[in-house]
């Protein structure tokens, strides 16, 4: 891969609801391969010093973090995010998302994942209790690490 294709990626945070461990694991990769990347939210993100990691605060309500990042991603950037629909579009345009448990989102799964969504609310909205997903731990740390570092791997990022 050439360097002017590694100058176009950058990774788009959903950040209101990603972990905090998970950001950290962001931040660290940012800055060890020299990644510009960008944490959208409804509320103020603090971001380390350096340059290359900036926040972006959007207006609250539902979906305008969404939004902000789906007229701004390119086809080469990385996004993290738990998201479902979010994680559609970003597959739709022929970018890259993955959860913070390290799920790689494609064109393969993401209907499944909506599907599944979608049937979760309608039980819930009927009053039927779910429940969530398990707490999230440190094998959770360990499995996002793992997918974001391959990934990036992929893309051309080895250092």
């Amino acid at each position: 891969m050439t360097d002017s294709k590694l100058k176009t990626v950058k990774i788009w945070v959903d950040a209101d609801a990603c972990p905090k461990v998970i950001k950290e694991v962001i931040f660290k990769t940012s800055f060890r391969l020299k990644i510009p990347t960008c944490l959208v939210a409804n509320s103020f993100m603090s971001v380390p010093s350096g340059g290359l990691i900036s926040s972006i605060q959007v207006d609250q309500g539902a979906d305008v973090a969404d939004q902000y990042i789906v007229e701004h991603v390119k086809e080469n950037d990385l996004v993290i995010t738990a998201d479902i629909p979010l994680a559609a579009f970003i597959v739709e345009k022929g970018s890259m998302a993955i959860n913070p448990r390290g799920e790689l989102y494609t064109e393969e799964n993401i209907s499944e994942r909506l599907s599944m969504r979608d049937f979760m609310q309608d039980l819930r909205d009927n009053g039927v209790t779910t429940g969530g997903p398990s707490p999230f731990g440190p094998k959770d740390k360990e499995l996002f690490t793992n997918s974001l570092n391959r990934i990036l791997t992929k893309k051309g990022f080895n250092r």
